[in-house]
């Protein structure tokens, strides 16, 4: 999912043209299922609206229906990565919350590591999210990726209640703006490249962390196996309203 709402990009980098965005999906104009769009075997992408102002200021209900419509096609997901923008503004925050796992994405730049603490210690300090796993982009060897991990748990450690998991680094490649250029996912474009090895890499470590079924107390994307379970338990109406809006099975 491209959550950038206002300046979405991922159907022009992957050379597709999408006649269908999320501003569809709110406006009651179709379904989250007419949007999606096949860019690979079993990969599916769902483009968000460009250069729409109006998608960058949605209120919390807005968001929360737009949450709740993925479990309209959560039979057909294994996976939904949810590719955000930058920054901490509501429609951020919303979808970083409301997905299982959180990848903070950091360079070694000063501006980035203070972005992404900004973002952790918003997310701790105001809506209780406590574990986030860090991958360092572009970076020349793997002890710069430690090394900018390790910068960013100095800080972490010391001013926040935050648990912080290493998730690894991808290198900084001439292919991916290649394939960029080419309008092409650098793992079809350069399949055997560094960047795409580390991706696969990376691919294989997220498919391993299984999936949570705890309740976590705020809305979350898709529909959740526990909660099916609970509602075929014939639990009470008034306990799955409750639960309704906690629950989703989603690795992000």
């Amino acid at each position: 999912m491209d959550a950038d709402l206002g300046l979405a990009n991922v159907d022009v980098l992957l050379g597709v043209k999408a006649k269908r965005n999320i501003t569809d999906v709110l406006a009651g104009d179709c379904s989250l299922r007419d949007l999606l769009i096949e860019v690979g075997e079993n990969v599916h992408i769902v483009p968000a609206a460009s250069g729409t102002q109006e998608m960058t200021t949605l209120s919390a209900h807005e968001h929360s229906e737009l949450i709740h419509s993925f479990s309209d096609i959560e039979d057909e997901l294994d996976v939904l990565i949810i590719d955000t923008a930058a920054g901490i503004s509501d429609t951020v925050v919303s979808f970083v919350k409301a997905a299982q796992e959180v990848v903070v994405v950091v360079c070694d730049e000063p501006t980035s590591i203070t972005d992404a603490y900004a973002l952790m210690k918003l997310l701790n300090r105001d809506y209780q999210v406590s574990r986030f796993r860090v991958l360092a982009n572009m970076v020349r060897s793997e002890q710069e990726g430690r090394n900018i991990y390790s910068k960013l748990l100095t800080v972490a450690e010391r001013f926040l209640d935050v648990t912080l998991q290493y998730l690894g680094s991808i290198p900084y490649d001439e292919s991916v703006r290649k394939g960029v250029q080419q309008q092409r996912a650098v793992l079809k474009a350069f399949p055997k490249s560094k960047a795409s090895l580390a991706y696969k890499q990376l691919a294989a470590k997220v498919d391993d962390w299984g999936v949570s079924s705890s309740p976590r107390g705020h809305l979350e994307f898709l529909l959740s196996d526990w909660l099916k379970g609970q509602i075929n338990a014939d639990k009470s109406e008034e306990q799955i309203c409750i639960t309704s809006y906690s629950l989703s099975r989603v690795r992000s």
